[in-house]
This record gives C-alpha cells, structure tokens and sequence, in this order.
C-alpha cells in the first residue's frame, strides 16, 4: 500500500515545495509519513551516539588523547608556524589513513552542506512568499529535514576533525544518509517504474533531482569506493606495508580490483614468483590465529573438552553467521532472472494489459538479480576460502603441537586377520623383547615444558588397571603407525576437512531453494507443482540408495588406494636395495597388481557417478512432465511461453539443488569421519605422562630444594605403553618393562656409562629419564628425576639430522661462537670430514642425513650435544658408528676435553674398555631390564655379568689393535653444498607434451583420430538434444497462441519431450561411458610409464631427489590423474561445445548480435587469458610451499626424542608457524584470484542478457516462445562462459600434475632389458670374477672415480678392499653392480656384464650395506619379499646366519618369521639388522656376497656370529668382497686389495703383501696397536690355504 500520494488539491493550498508533504494518512497521521523516517533515524543516532559518549567519558583512561595532541604538537620551535601548520595537517590526514581517506571524508562533508544548504533554500523561498503559515504540519516537517541534514553536516565535520570520534560518527552519517536515500528511491523513482504512479515529490522540480544525485554521491558513491583505514591486530606490530584487501574499498573488495596489480605484473613476466605476491595480512599470520583460536580448539592452551567441531564453530562464529547470511541473499537473488522473464514474457503476450511495471524495469532487474547473486556467492566463497586457509593452518599446528606431546611407540605391524580376510596393521610398543632398545625413532618427547622432569609416587607396585579411556582393543589392532597416521591427518584428512565447509549449503541453502522453487511453481503453474514434486519425493530413495552405495564403493576404492600408496611408499623408501638386489621388475609387477585392483573399484565409482546423474535427470525430466502434464491435462490451463521458460529455469535449479545435496551430504560425512579422527587423535592419543593428567593417588611432583638436583631413580618401573598386558598374550608380544629397585642416583659433574648386553634396555633407561616412557611407580617413595633448569642436550643412537647445513645442525639454533665451534670441530674428529666437503661446514646433509655416513651423522649429532650449553648431556652409544681410532680421538680429546668438564655425562656404550678410562661411575643392566649393579667400579658390573665381561675384553683386543676406520667416500657435493636439486617450478602455461601424454593415454593404442571423433560426435549430439528439448516446449507453448486450447494434442507434445529425453540420456549414458573407459586406459599407462620410469633411474638420480618429491608423483599426482585431470579436461570439452552451440543459436535467432556476442567471447577469452597467467604462477607456488610444511612435521616427528631433550619445541613450533604463513600467503591469492575472475564474467554475461533482452523485448519482431528460448540460452551461456574460463583454468592447474610426472618420465635411466641381455639358465656356475680396465664415474661430466681397474677373482675366495677415506671402494662395489657409469669390462661367471641385463647381474649378486634395509611387516616378507621360498628354507638360512644362537639366552621376545619389523627395522638391534640381511643373502643364493662391513657398531657376541657365518655357513663356491673398516676383519682374507685414489695399489694375499717393505697395507699394519697378532692372522691364513691346497 502506498503510504503516500501527491496532494495538489487547491483545498491546501497551492504551496510549491510544500505539497509533497501530504499523504493520504497525513491529515490524521501526519508522523507516519515516510519523510519522517529520517527524523526518527537521526533521534536514534543522537540518543545512541550520546549513549557512546557517555560511557566512554565515564570509562576513559585520562590523558590518552591529550598525549597524542602533545606529541602531535611537539613540533620543534625553530620551525617556522607555516610550516608547523602544514606538518600537523599532515600528520592529522595520515592518522585517517592517507589523503585519499581525508579527501573523501572531506567530499562527503561538502555533499551533507550542500543538502543543508539546498533544504534551506526551500524553506527560506516558502517564508518569504508567505506560504507556510497556513500549512504547519509541512512546514514542520521541513524543518526537521533541516535539522536532519544540519546533524549529517555536523557529524561530516567531527569524523574529519577528531581522529578519536571519526570512525563512529562516519558511521552513524553512512547510515542515516543511506536512509534518506531510501526513502527518496521509494518515494520519487520506483513511481518511474511504473505505469500508474509518478514521484511524489516532483513538486520540487529540478532541486529533487539534484538532491537525489547529491545524495546518491554522498550515501551510495563515496562509501562504496573510499578506501578503508589500516588498523593493525597488534597496534605494536604493524605490518610495514599493509595488504591491498586491508585497504580496499568496499567496490573494490566486491569487484576484487585490488588484485588488478598482481594480475597486470603476472601478465608482463613469465612467472610470478611467491615473494612478487602481496604480504599476508596480519589477520591470517598462524601467530595471530594461534593466539586467538588455540584457547578454543587446544585443550592445553584452556580449551574445553569438546569436540573439535564446536571450537572450530566458536573460532568462526562471524564468519559462518557472515555465510548465512549471504547464502539467504544467495538463495532469494538466483529467483531474479526467472521472476523476470517470466514478467517480460508476460508483459509481450498480453501486450502490457495484466502489469503496471514497465518492462524497462524487468530488463534492468536481468543486470542487478545476476549480479546481486555474483556478488553475494563470490563473497560467500571469499570468506569460505579465507576460513579454510586458516583452518588449514591452524589444524595442521594443532596436530604438529600435538604430536610434539604424544609417546610414539615402535612402528611394528601385527598382521591380523580381519573378518573380510584382509590384513589390518596395528601399532606396538617398542619392546626390548624385540629390539631391547628404544630409539629416537621410536619415541616421542618434550620434557623441554617443565624445568624438572620428576615424578613421584605414592602408590604400591601395581600396573595402571584403570578402565582405558581410549580405544578398545579390536579398534587399536586396527590403528596405523602413528608417523603415518600425522602425515594422513594433515593431509587427506585436512583436505576432507576444508572441502566440508559448505555444509551450510546442505542445511540452509538447499531447503531455502528447494521451498523457494515450490513457491515458484505453485504461483505460476498452480497445484500442479505439488503433483511434481510428489514425484520427487516418490523417487527421491532411488538416488539415496545409489549415493550409500556410491559411499561403500568409494570407501572400497580408498582402501585400494591406500594398499597402492603403501606399497609405493615402501618401495621407494628402499628404493636404493630395491635396485641393488635387481627386484624393480617384481616390485613393479606387485604395485601394478594393487593398481589394477584400485582401477576397477574406479570404474565402479565413476559408473555410479554416471548413475546418480543419470537418475537426478531423470527425475527432474520426469517432474517436469508430470508437472506440465498435469497443469494441461488436468487443470486445464494453457502452458504459454511465460510459463514455460521461466519454470523452465526454475526446474533446472531444482535438478541442481538434488545433486547438490547428495554431493554435499557426501562431502559433510567425508568432513565429519575425518574430523573424528582428528579429534580422536588430539583427545585419545596416549601422551607423555608430563602431559597426561595425574591422580594425587598416584602421583607427585618433587620441588624441594634436596630432590630437585638429584639425577637417577628410586622404585621405578617403566614401559613403553599404558596399555596393560594382556595374559594370553605371548611372551615375543608383551610390552618390554624396565624395573629399577631401590634407588640409583646417577653421580654429578661427571661421566656415567650405562652398560649392558643387547636388548637389555639401556636406551630405555635414558629415555625413561628424558620423560619418553610412562612411569609405574612400585611403591609410595616411588620417583624418577632429571633436573632441566640448566638444560639437556641428547645424541640419540639413530643419528638425527635435519636437512639443513652441518654448521646449522650444531649450532641447533644457539649463537655462533666462533672459538667453541672451532673447538667442538675439532674434539668431535669432524676437521678433516669437512676438508672433504667442497662447502666446508655449509654442506647441506640432504634428506635424513644423504651426504653423511653413518660415522659423520653420528659425530655431527654428538657436536650438536657438546656445543650446547645444557649442563646435562646424554649419549645414546654414540660411538657405535664410528671406528676404533676416530673413537679413541673422541674419548681423548672430547670426553676429557675442556668443554664437558664439570658437566654430567650419561652415556650408553658398548665399548666399555675404551669408554671406562674416563668413566666415574657405570650403571649395569641385565637382558630381563632389571639393574644389576652401579658403582664406580667396573670390576664390579663385569664379575656379575659374564657375557659384558667377555665383550669387554674383546674391545680391549680391539684397542690394541689400532684398528683405523676406512670410511666410505663421500657423496658428490656441489660448490654452494647443496646436494639435493630444488624442484623446479615451470613456467608459463602448461606443455603440450604433458597435456599429450593424458590424451594419447585416453586413445590407447588404437588411433587417437578414432577416439576423438566418436566421443566428441557423442558430446555435440547430446548438446544438440539439450537445446531441442528447450526449443521444443517453447513450440509447444506457442500452440495455445494460434489455436484453441482443446485443438493442442498435448499427448503428442508430452510424447515427444519424452524421446527427446530418452535421445539426452542415450547420448550421455554412451558418450561418458565411453571416456570413462578412456580415462581409466590413461590412468593405467600413465602410472605404468611414472612407476616404471622411476624403478628404472639410476642411483644419481635417487641421491639428488627427496623420497618426499617422489612419494608426491605417485600418489597426489597420480590422484589428479584418475580424477580431477580427467574430470576438468571433459568439463572443458562439453563447456565449449554448449558455449559454441548456445551462441550460434541465439545469432540465428538475432543475427544483429553475432558481433556482440563474439565480442562477449573474445572479452571473456581475453580476460580469462591473463587470469590463467597469474593464477597458473600461483598455484605452481602453492604446490610447492605445501612441501616445506610436510617435510618440516615429518622431520620433527623422526627427531621427536631430540627435539623434547633439548627443549627446542618452541623452536620448532615457531618454524612451522612461518611455513604455514608462507603457504597461507600463496593460497590466499589463488583463492582470490578465482573470484577475480568469475565478477568480471558474471557482470559480462549478466551485460550481454541485458543487452539482448532490451533489444528483443524493443524490437518485438520474434514471438514471445522465441524471445524466452533466446533468453534463456542467453542466460546459460553466460554462465557457460564463466564456467569454461574456470574449468580450462582448472585443467591446466591440475595439468600441473601431468608436467611433473612427465618430468619423472624423461629422468635419466639405466638400460632396459633385452631379450639379447638374459644369461643362461645355469649361469652362475661359480663366483668367479675377472676385471679388465675398469674405470667409473658418477655422471657423464663428473671426475673419474675409479681409474683402469683390473683384478681377478677366482670363485669362492675372500677379498678384503681397504683404502682411506675417498679411495673409491664404495664406487668399486657399484661399479661391479653397474650402478653407476662404467667403462671397461668385468666378467661374472665368464660372461661380461655390460652384455647383461641388469635386472640378471643384480639379482645374481647380494650385497649387505653398513646399515641394512629393512621393510616394514613380517620378518618372512623381508627375507623373502616375492614368497619364492618356503618357511624350512628361511628357517634354515635364520639358523645359518645365526640368529637362532643369539636368542639361547631368554624366550622373552624371541623372533620368528611371524616377528613384527617396523619401518626401517627401527626396532632392531643394528646387529639383528646385520644378521637378517646376511640371512637374506643365504637365501638369494649368490655366487657373488658384497658385505660393506660394519660391526663395530655391534657388539661381541653378535659380531662373532656374523663372522663366523661367513667364514662357514656359506658355500665354497661363493665368492665374498669385504670392504673393510677394520683391519681385523679382513687380514684372514684370501686377498687384500688395497686402493688409492681410485686405483688399485696393491692386490695379493696378506702374507705376500705384509713382505714388500713399500706395500701400503704393510704401512697400515705397522702403524697399529698390534701389529704381531695382525702379522699372525695374516700367517695363519696362508697356513691354512696351503694345507688347503694339500
């Protein structure tokens, strides 16, 4: 109802300017005028404004604004007063924010005078022609316009005089002005719209015009495009150059114009670079969200406990209040278009005989609906995307903080039988009855929160009986190693998290249009619209029911894909042995056995995908049908052109808003079960007992002064789990306890040892200290205490060692200080490793330590510990790595240097005779982990241990022997030291090499022109269908114009429109069935050519490449492959032919816009052109700064232990803060630049509708059916064009995938086997090995590294290979093995090798590595991973290496084929390593056994078993080279060789060699300890040969 109507009745008087006033209610309710609404408006201002005032004036911290004056004004005063002046407006206008602020603030005052001044004016003429007096009511209402303008006026000027008051008063003007406008538009421009009405107001002539324009500038213009004030998060941490979205505009934030200048810069380079992009704003710093979200999301920084999900909300409650909104805006704007055309329709049929809107109006809202919705849904994404950056950070803190608390345990695997016959993996302790040792691999640690670890307890020995508030015990036989249990949350999950965000949509949007859409319905086709969506709900199970089974299959496949990426995993993990003992063929056949499995429960995916859509078309094709069907058949009504299109529109959406909800619902479900996972990771994973909240039954922390600084423990029982044992279990399964009776007290300021046989627990012991094991307390003194007030620093036996420089390493983050470094160099033996370094001390290690050997990890990691200033420093069996001479050098010069004296030493050794010279104090432990003995006498610990006594006096044998470590050479380095290659990024647009390696892979063999054509015919036939069936029931609407409704054969009509149907889902069905199969050829070869390519590279390559990169092009790019690059490449190819296909429809109908819509295509060609240029450099970044975080968390995770001891978790937790930032800053703009782009086509295309209906509807020269087809095409092929930029962007984003697996396919590779390569079925005979000129290099432009080598071997001999460090003994092995360039011949078993396929050669020839690999699962998969033997035969070889003999001493813990390896054998001995392989190698049978020896990092009884295994248990025939670290191993060798430089300098028997007075073997013997018992084995070697020979 209109509230108010001109009044120009004479009976009023004929007052100019004052008539408006009047309403048809004004004369007995004159304040319910709309220009009163103003008034009340501005009293609500005052009163709140006043309100505001009041309270701060009450609250106010005195002085605050009078300082800020005083230094305004502190203006020096030698300064002249002009200048004084001009410097305080200066200041004045940046406290604004900049001029441009100031300047607009200052137009907008001028706009408020100017309505003050032109209301004035109006009321001054009434006074003065006397024309007022009579009409007091509008005169009333005059001046409190006036006044109302005088209070805008006011509030322009403080908002630019006071800085303080500024922003409240601007806001409360914006509104009011806004207000003002309102009620102007209603009252004097929608009367334009219409036919009936005309603006009430006109009385004041031109002045309303030009108030409504002022008002328009100041109201509308200037807030939309004055740029906002930068007000930083933390006013004392600024950002230096704020980001462009802080300060945009409101215009610019909706049309996403301060991207303009990344976009522009992005098109003039050939790659933007990630520090060419914008800052990140200081709102999306991981630091701020940190400190603002963790207190709601971590239960440790006081969150409650709840799930996760409920902080995440309380964290973003503006946010998604901020999306509900716009979904609402969303929901009622997308109904614009159909309301409109429905109108206009409407508006032709009846010539504008049944509406008073012009259709001028309708035309216009064709603009303002779509764009409305644009801007609503790409602000709905703007904040949706800036959320999930967010959450993507602060998950993945959340979970890294988290694993910095969690105690891992040992990644062993049990294989259980599950119901369903597959086996599931469970994570396990690390039990000592297994590995006896924990390792800093094993465990997790941060005892660096608290500045005493010290716990003591009250209560009687007795294990924790407590329900377990965790899983129970079926689901934790189902848990995965934690390690990659992290690595799966923050990434699979956390993508599953984000990717669930627009739940909304499902719970809002989707009910809100589906409502909408029924309303729709019922106003234009009646009741019949209930009978439609009848069917819906009729049919909606079927679809449901197609989604369950969609969710079981993809459930299935992930499984699938899980069992592939795990085997990718470990055979690249192990890739190196892999090589080496010839296995990529069968690891090849077994990773693509699991990926033919995980394809075809693809195919049964992509086949329901196809059914789902299939059935939601068909659903909403059959509603339509009904629909229609009953409103002509039925109701009797006539379906015309207005009714058709526009519902047309209507159920197009309702076919939307189906598959979205179940898509949805889908996404929601993926979100929740991964978000379960998360928050079962951060509430049930077993922590640290620092960490767990403790009982006062049970537990107390020691402060006295007397405790405090006491090291040991007293009545303490520790193990690795708080799950207690379960008595059925087997003893080689229960969880290994240490048991410390009474109290030990470890002796300050000085060395302690801890010693022990292997698998006793002396690793346990330390990490019990350092926090890592959880606590029993055995009675109520019961205490454990480790004093970190002064610090701990702690070398783990595993050597830990970041990717980073040696000299980072050691500093671990402390200040240089240059004389202590040099010191810690040089005690640590690391002088002369480091001359071998091109780059000195900057030599990047690599990846877990790549360019280091085992020795160097272990004397940088030791450096690491002695160059701290912790007064506590714990070894873990550091010098188990190294040789005898470089571990006297250490225990000489480091042990009793000047930097440890007077700190406390605890250290764990085997070499008890070379470490008890500078031990005060030793603690002895027994195999059951109990404590034998501890007191400062040796004596006393070897006495009641026989075995250590034993393994004493054999390190004494050794020390006498001067044994000098023959260390192998050093990996290739680069000058600037760094090993491993950057990974490249391309630049420009994708290749069409890539983009040609998918298609020729969707032709398959057969020609491609063939595929092509069939599929591309298919996709044009159903596009042509799709635009027959609109065209159709449009022809149809326009039977009722020229006949009697009862002469409109509506049978026929329905009839028709269900063939046509049928054709559409014929075309389809065939057309994407057909690519499907395709694109699952495609994912077959391509994965083939990826896996195939990289078991086929060559050792070089591995060195230079992280496992990291590698795992990444198997599993995340070849996940892009089988979806996403299939899916946006046919997404491409439709979008373009219904875009071709709709344009040429809608030229044929209006052939005068064949130039503006080629216009609207070359605009959005060429726009979508430069956005691809900038948003390809992003996301290439994007993809890249993903990388550093992984690899930043996986590292953290292997040195957890490390990491706790020294206290470094804040150190840690800050850098991956700042890796989060630095990929948040890439994603933000991707994210962006996505919204870019879609205004700019949206506001295109909403343009070009515009344009065609204005012309159509003023033109009328088609009739109404032909108007509404070509508008509706119109209105699709907007969307069309927008969707098209978006998907060909999409796809050469996701080509990224395609460019990096075409680059691992063109790496370097090694010769592929022939048929002309294979050797003869009998070959080997014998061991026999004949060299001639052998001469090697690592590349094709590298040095030489072995020079003219020639040696025979004759089979079964025993060869020694000694030489110094870079003698080339380790490139001789690979040489033999042709992992590396060689040149020369060497003939195996009288065949030469380079005539052999590698494959042949390798497979023929085992070789045992210093540290062995191991693959994780059963010790039967590791000695024979193919099940080519049968258990006696590995039983046998077990027995043979001698494994069986080292467990006569307990059953605890024994292994047997069925025993557990975890990743790596991190759970292990180094010796039990060393055994397996030897055990492995007796299996393969070969003639050939390169053992690079390494038993020094072993102990006694172990060492004398793998000797005496390959003196006896191997055949006659096998022919063994040792490459020596100790002359003892080898001086009983048939043969020494003896190398220099790459050469051999000397090659005979040690007898003969031991003769010649310049032999270089001679040299070293002479040089050692003892050289008589050296001298002796040499002689009693040749004594048995020649009895031999007898």
């Amino acid at each position: 109802m209109r509230l108010l109507t001109v009044q120009l009745r004479t009976d009023y008087g004929p007052i100019k300017g004052l008539s408006f006033y009047w309403s048809a209610k004004s004369v007995n309710s004159p304040w319910l005028s709309t220009l009163m609404i103003p008034v009340y408006t501005t009293l609500a201002s005052l009163l709140l404004l006043s309100i505001h005032v009041f309270v701060t004036w009450c609250f106010r911290k005195g002085g605050a604004e009078t300082k800020e004056e005083l230094e305004t004004s502190s203006v020096s005063g030698d300064i002249p007063r002009v200048e004084r002046v001009s410097e305080r407006l200066e200041i004045h206008v940046q406290r604004h924010g900049g001029a441009a602020i100031f300047w607009f603030m200052f137009a907008r005052m001028i706009g408020c005078f100017s309505l003050l001044g032109l209301s004035a004016h109006t009321l001054a003429s009434c006074y003065r022609d006397n024309r007022c007096q009579s009409h007091i009511i509008g005169t009333l209402i005059h001046h409190s316009l006036c006044a109302v303008y005088l209070y805008t006026s006011i509030l322009s000027m403080i908002s630019i005089l006071s800085h303080e008051w500024g922003p409240t008063t601007t806001r409360h003007n914006a509104t009011l002005l806004l207000i003002i406008l309102g009620v102007y538009g209603y009252r004097d421009v929608w009367p334009l719209a219409t036919t009936t009405d005309i603006p009430m107001d006109i009385s004041e002539g031109k002045i309303l015009w030009v108030k409504i324009a002022i008002l328009s500038v100041v109201a509308l213009v200037i807030p939309l495009i004055i740029p906002r004030k930068y007000e930083p998060i933390d006013p004392k941490d600024p950002m230096p150059i704020p980001n462009p979205e802080l300060t945009a505009s409101i215009l610019s934030l909706q049309l996403y114009t301060f991207l303009d200048q990344i976009i522009l810069t992005a098109y003039r380079i050939p790659h933007l670079s990630w520090n060419q992009l914008p800052p990140l704003s200081d709102g999306d710093r991981s630091k701020h969200l940190k400190e603002f979200a963790f207190p709601h999301l971590d239960t440790f920084h006081g969150a409650k406990k709840r799930h996760l999900f409920f902080g995440l909300m309380r964290v973003y409650r503006w946010e998604y209040s901020i999306l509900a909104l716009t979904v609402v805006v969303l929901s009622f704007s997308s109904f614009g278009p159909p309301i409109a055309i429905n109108r206009i329709l409407t508006y032709l049929e009846t010539n504008g005989t049944e509406t008073n809107i012009r259709p001028w109006f309708w035309i216009m809202w064709l603009f303002i609906a779509p764009m409305l919705n644009s801007f609503s849904r790409q602000w709905y994404i703007f904040i949706a995307t800036r959320t999930l950056v967010r959450t993507e950070g602060l998950l993945t803190q959340l979970v890294f903080e988290h694993s910095l608390r969690i105690r891992l345990k040992a990644e062993t695997s049990k294989a259980k039988a599950s119901e369903d016959g597959e086996a599931t993996v469970v994570a396990t302790p690390d039990t000592a009855s297994v590995n006896g040792q924990g390792s800093s691999t094993n465990t997790t640690l941060n005892g660096g929160s608290s500045p005493t670890s010290t716990i003591k307890g009250k209560d009687k020995a007795k294990p924790d009986t407590k329900k377990d508030d965790g899983p129970d015990k079926k689901k934790r036989a189902g848990e995965d190693n934690m390690t990659g249990k992290i690595n799966n949350l923050i990434t699979t999950d956390l993508s599953n998290i984000v990717e669930s965000r627009d739940f909304l949509i499902a719970i809002l949007y989707v009910p809100l249009q589906l409502i909408l859409c029924i309303v729709f319905l019922y106003k234009v086709l009646g009741w019949s619209a209930f009978v439609g969506f009848s069917t819906i709900l009729i049919l909606f199970p079927i679809p449901g029911w197609i989604a369950k089974k969609l969710q079981t299959v993809q459930q299935k496949k992930m499984k699938k894909t899980d069992a592939r990426i795990q085997i990718v995993s470990e055979a690249v993990n192990v890739l190196r042995m892999v090589k080496l003992f010839g296995w990529e063929q069968q690891m090849f056949q077994r990773i693509e056995e699991k990926r033919k499995e995980e394809l075809y429960w693809l195919w049964l995916r992509k086949a329901l995908d196809l059914s789902n859509g299939l059935m939601n078309f068909f659903i909403t094709s059959l509603t339509m049908l009904v629909t229609y069907g009953t409103f002509t058949l039925i109701m009797k009504q006539q379906l015309n052109a207005s009714i058709v299109f526009s519902s047309m529109s209507v159920f197009s959406m309702l076919r939307s808003q189906l598959h979205r909800i179940f898509y949805q619902i889908t996404n929601t479900i993926q979100g929740k079960v991964s978000l379960d996972r998360v928050n079962e990771f951060l509430k049930n994973t077993e922590l640290l007992d620092a960490y767990t909240p403790k009982s006062q039954d049970h537990f107390e922390i020691l402060n006295s002064d007397e405790d405090s600084s006491n090291i040991g423990f007293k009545d303490a029982v520790f193990s690795w789990s708080t799950d207690p044992d379960d008595g059925t279990m087997t003893p080689s399964s229960r969880s290994f306890k240490l048991r410390i009776e009474g109290e030990l007290l470890f002796k300050p300021g000085c060395m302690n040892l801890i010693i022990g046989p292997t698998g006793s627990g002396k690793t346990s012991m330390i990490m019990a200290l350092l926090g890592e094991m959880h606590f029993i307390p055995s009675s109520p003194q019961s205490w454990f205490n480790l004093p970190r007030k002064g610090g701990v620093a702690f070398a783990a036996q595993e050597s830990w060692v970041q990717n980073a420089t040696i000299r980072d390493n050691i500093l671990f983050g402390s200040e240089l200080d240059e004389d202590r470094y040099r010191k810690v160099i040089r005690q640590c033996a690391l002088e002369r490793d480091l001359e071998l370094f091109e780059a000195g001390d900057e030599t990047e290690v690599g990846e877990r330590g790549l360019t280091l050997s085992g020795g160097q990890k272990a004397r940088v990691t030791l450096a690491r510990a002695i160059y701290s200033s912790a007064e506590i420093i714990i070894l873990d069996d550091v010098l188990a790595a190294l040789d005898v001479h470089t571990s006297k050098w250490i225990v000489e010069e480091c042990f009793k240097g000047d930097l440890i004296k007077g700190r406390t030493i605890l250290m764990v050794t085997h070499n008890i005779a070379l470490a008890s010279s500078v031990a005060d104090f030793v603690v002895s432990i027994g195999l059951d982990g109990t404590v034998t003995s501890h007191s400062s006498d040796i004596s006393l610990a070897l006495n009641i241990d026989p075995q250590l006594a034993r393994e004493v006096e054999s390190d004494e044998e050794k020390l006498k022997k001067g044994e000098e470590e023959i260390a192998p050479a050093k990996k290739e380095t680069k000058a600037d030291g760094k090993l491993i290659v950057a990974e490249e990024i391309v630049e420009g647009r994708v290749t069409w090499k890539s983009v040609k390696l998918f298609l020729l892979g969707l032709a398959g063999n057969g020609r491609p022109a063939i595929f092509f054509t069939i599929w591309l015919a298919g996709m044009i036939c159903e596009e042509l269908s799709n635009n027959l069936q609109v065209w159709f029931l449009g022809y149809w609407g326009t039977q009722y114009e020229h006949h009697a409704q009862s002469e409109v054969r509506v049978s026929f009509y329905l009839a028709v429109y269900s063939g046509i149907t049928g054709i559409i889902i014929f075309f389809f069905s065939v057309t994407y069935m057909f690519y499907v199969y395709g694109s699952l050829r495609a994912s077959k070869s391509i994965h083939e050519k990826l896996v195939g390519s990289i078991l086929g590279t060559t050792l070089r390559w591995l060195d230079e490449t992280p496992t990291s990169r590698i795992i990444a092009r198997c599993t995340q790019d070849i996940r892009a492959v089988d979806g996403p690059v299939a899916q946006t490449l046919v997404a491409v190819v439709e979008l373009s032919i219904t875009f071709i296909v709709k344009l040429s429809v809608i030229i044929l109908y209006t052939p005068v816009f064949v130039f503006p819509g080629l216009g609207v295509a070359i605009i959005g060609i060429f726009a979508g052109n430069i956005y691809i240029k900038a948003q390809m450099s992003v996301k290439r970044e994007m993809s890249n700064a993903k990388a550093p975080l992984l690899a930043h968390l996986g590292a953290s995770i292997a040195g957890l232990s490390s990491i706790r001891a020294y206290g470094a978790e804040e150190q840690f937790k800050v850098e991956s803060l700042k890796r989060i930032d630095h990929y948040s800053r890439v994603a933000r703009i991707s994210y962006n630049l996505n919204r870019w782009i879609a205004v700019r086509i949206d506001g295109l295309g909403a343009l070009f509708t515009t344009a065609l209906a204005s012309y159509l509807v003023r033109r009328r020269s088609a009739s109404s059916a032909n108007i509404g087809f070509s508008l509706n095409l119109a209105v699709d092929f907007c969307t069309m064009l927008l969707w098209l930029v978006r998907c060909y962007n999409e796809f050469e984003v996701q080509a990224n995938s395609l460019e990096r697996i075409q680059a691992y396919v063109d790496i370097e590779q090694e010769p592929k086997p022939t048929e002309s390569g294979k050797p003869p079925a009998a070959w080997p005979t014998s061991g026999e090995l004949r060299v001639e000129k052998l001469s090697a290099r690592y590349s094709q432009t590298g040095p030489k590294v072995l020079h003219d080598i020639s040696f025979n071997v004759q089979s079964g001999e025993r060869i020694g290979v000694v030489g110094r460090t870079g003698s080339g003994k380790s490139s001789l092995t690979l040489a033999l093995l042709r992992c590396i360039l060689t040149e020369g011949n060497v003939f195996y078993d009288g065949i030469p090798t380079n005539k052999l396929n590698l494959d042949a050669l390798r497979s023929n020839v085992t070789i045992i590595p210093q540290m062995p690999e191991l693959l994780s699962g059963t010790l039967r998969r590791n000695l024979d991973p193919f099940e080519q033997h049968d258990d006696s035969t590995l039983n046998a070889a077990l027995r043979d290496a001698g494994l069986f003999s080292l467990q006569t001493e307990t059953d605890e813990g024994r292994i047997t084929l069925d025993s557990n390896i975890a990743s790596g054998g991190s759970n292990l001995s180094v010796g039990q390593r060393q055994i397996i392989a030897l055990a492995r190698a007796i299996v393969r049978k070969s003639k050939v056994l390169i053992l690079d020896e390494a038993t020094s990092a072993i102990d006694y009884k172990t060492d004398n078993i793998i000797q005496k295994t390959l003196r006896n248990e191997l055949g006659s025939d096998v022919t063994v080279l040792t490459v020596a670290h100790r002359l003892q191993t080898i001086m009983d060798s048939d043969k020494i060789m003896v190398l220099d430089n790459g050469r051999i300098v000397e090659f005979d028997s040690p007898k003969v060699l031991l003769t010649r007075e310049d032999s270089k073997l001679k040299a070293l013997v002479d040089e050692s300890g003892d050289k008589d018992a050296l001298y002796e084995m040499a002689q009693g070697k040749a004594s048995a040969s020649q009895d031999g020979s007898r």
